[in-house]
């Protein structure tokens, strides 16, 4: 029963549904709370959410697809690519005093079956590979990370994290890019595909 009322909730919507109270319209529909709860897309969690959405529209995200809350990975394309996205700025939503760090989490988790209700026993990487996605601008004035100019994407074949030997929780930007180079969000489709190229020849 509560999966099946929250198929019906989680339908895509297009912002005009309205709050109401007893049945009655309140003057507020649910684009206004989009706008209230998701506009600073600098803001850690929010851009962290805005990366997983920009990779989506790089493999073909169609816009009646809905971002899955308790999945064990972030995106599946239409071929069945499994995706896990993390994202890194140097700038943030408040007052620095210098940039910050450049570090993304790869810390292996265990999978939540929300259909079932339980966890996995083991820690592990659940997507084929990995698109790390930093946002290198460095200017507080002209930010705007709907720029894709703006982001580097870093791809990597899960094998390559699971077998990296320094961290298994993180890894930094100068590390990263001892593994591979930097792709512009034109070359994002490539690298996701020939990823998912080579982790699948490791893994047969």
């Amino acid at each position: 029963m509560v999966n099946e009322l929250r198929k019906i909730l989680a339908k895509p919507k297009d912002g005009t549904e309205s709050l109401t109270d007893i049945g009655t319209k309140i003057n507020y529909n649910l684009l206004d709370f989009w706008r209230w709860s998701v506009s600073d897309i600098l803001s850690n969690a929010t851009r962290g959410r805005f990366a997983e959405f920009i990779v989506g529209t790089a493999v073909g995200l169609k816009s009646t697809d809905l971002r899955e809350e308790w999945d064990a990975f972030d995106l599946t394309t239409d071929s069945g690519i499994k995706i896990e996205v993390k994202s890194a700025a140097y700038i943030q939503s408040w007052n620095q005093k210098s940039f910050s760090k450049i570090s993304f989490s790869i810390k292996p988790t265990r999978y939540w079956d929300s259909e079932n209700n339980v966890q996995g026993d083991e820690p592990k990487r659940h997507a084929d590979l990995y698109v790390l996605c930093h946002l290198k601008h460095q200017d507080q004035n002209s930010i705007d990370p709907l720029k894709m100019e703006q982001w580097d994407f870093y791809v990597l074949p899960t094998f390559v994290l699971d077998y990296y030997q320094r961290s298994q929780h993180s890894i930094t930007l100068n590390s990263l890019k001892k593994l591979t180079a930097a792709k512009q969000y034109s070359e994002l489709k490539m690298a996701i595909e020939n990823a998912y190229d080579e982790q699948r020849k490791k893994c047969l």
